[in-house]
């Protein structure tokens, strides 16, 4: 108990580079800093054999050197949101959303988007495949914490207030599904939750809210048969372990091989061919594999600092200062898209979910997913920045 109150204590303390007159919460930097690290160095050992022999790459290091662009776009792509004032955001919010949208029926139009394994979901743009699905994910944090940032749906005109933001939303998850992209959808739906249960909604809208989303979630798993085929393959993934549990039963082979401390950093078998995606969407399970249990619950420490630290510290006093309830809405959006998109792509690995084809933020290789989560970053330190400079200011004389 004494270890465990000593770390709380260490979580919540307040340890901030200071310098040129920045002030950064280095929990959550160093946190995302290890995330990008270890992905690197996982996307390699992922990657290696299948990059040395597709014939279509050429060499061995031709993903981890495509991960390496990504994340140096990223990094830059953070440092500019961090160094703009996140009024600039609010500003924008609606144009924002507007973007999002057209991109999202832009990368349906046949000829334009790119299709990969079956989903129209990327905009080939040279350098770097843009998915706009990732965009969304900001894209809607930032709207929903701009509406709410003086709005309550508690008095508000249906044609004033609730129209927008269901045509909004609803253009969003509709564009999403049609791509077809539900776990993107998946991810919206908990972000808008959480900024609709933050700005203190009636409960009555929030439950009706879950319970539409619940039986939408159900009834698009019924309707199409490649979803239902990738149920029962999470149901019982030995039963058909060559067909539809192929995926899974290779990801839980490899955490059963990994065991405790896991069999040593490039030693998988499973990437050997055998597991795919397993650079992207299933880089946990070669984490679990070359790592261990010890190496995927430090993968969840580093969430979970970043999401503690986000939503109960940087929102928190955000909100406290006025004026700021944007601020402080969308650092808890940003704090629960990372952690609740880290959870539901962990969970898909060790079979506790449907395979939903969400990559692990700042881990997996994709550079959309980097450049955005990165962007994301830079805003939620941001938040915590001008937080601290308000406090800073008020202690003047």
């Amino acid at each position: 108990m004494n270890i465990l109150s000593k770390f709380f204590r260490w979580l919540t303390t307040d340890r901030r580079r200071k310098g040129a007159g920045i002030d950064l919460d280095n929990n959550i930097l160093f946190s995302a800093i290890l995330l990008l690290t270890i992905g690197f160095i996982m996307v390699y050992s992922a990657s290696i054999a299948y990059a040395g022999k597709d014939s279509g790459t050429g060499n061995q290091y031709f993903y981890v050197m495509r991960h390496a662009i990504s994340i140096t776009l990223g990094i830059i792509g953070g440092i500019l949101a961090f160094s703009r004032p996140t009024t600039m955001w609010q500003r924008h919010a609606n144009k924002i959303m507007i973007l999002v949208i057209f991109l999202l029926a832009l990368v349906l139009i046949p000829h334009v988007g790119k299709v990969v394994n079956g989903a129209r979901r990327w905009l080939p743009l040279g350098l770097l495949n843009l998915q706009p699905s990732e965009l969304a994910k900001l894209g809607t944090a930032i709207y929903l914490a701009n509406y709410f940032r003086t709005r309550s749906l508690d008095n508000a005109s249906f044609v004033g207030d609730v129209l927008p933001l269901g045509l909004a939303l609803f253009s969003v998850w509709g564009l999403l599904l049609l791509e077809p992209d539900m776990g993107s959808t998946t991810v919206v739906f908990i972000i808008a939750l959480t900024i609709l249960y933050l700005a203190n909604l009636n409960v009555k809208i929030i439950w009706g809210f879950l319970g539409f989303g619940v039986l939408a979630f159900l009834g698009l798993i019924i309707a199409a048969p490649y979803r239902m085929k990738r149920v029962m393959g999470f149901l019982d993934p030995w039963e058909d372990a060559l067909g539809k549990g192929y995926q899974l039963s290779h990801s839980l082979l490899a955490f059963g091989h990994g065991g405790w401390f896991g069999v040593g950093l490039g030693n998988s078998i499973e990437k050997m061919y055998y597991l795919p995606e397993a650079h992207t969407d299933f880089i946990m399970a070669i984490i679990g594999e070359e790592f261990g249990v010890a190496g995927v619950l430090v993968i969840l420490l580093l969430f979970w600092i970043i999401f503690y630290r986000g939503f109960t510290v940087v929102a928190t006093e955000a909100k406290r200062i006025p004026n700021r309830q944007f601020q402080g809405l969308l650092a808890h959006g940003i704090s629960a898209w990372f952690f609740a998109q880290a959870v539901v792509n962990i969970g898909v690995a060790i079979g506790m979910l449907p395979t939903k084809g969400l990559t692990l933020p700042f881990v997996s290789f994709g550079g959309s997913s980097i450049l955005i989560n990165c962007i994301a970053l830079g805003i939620l330190l941001r938040i915590d920045y001008e937080n601290k400079q308000y406090y800073n200011e008020k202690k003047k004389p």
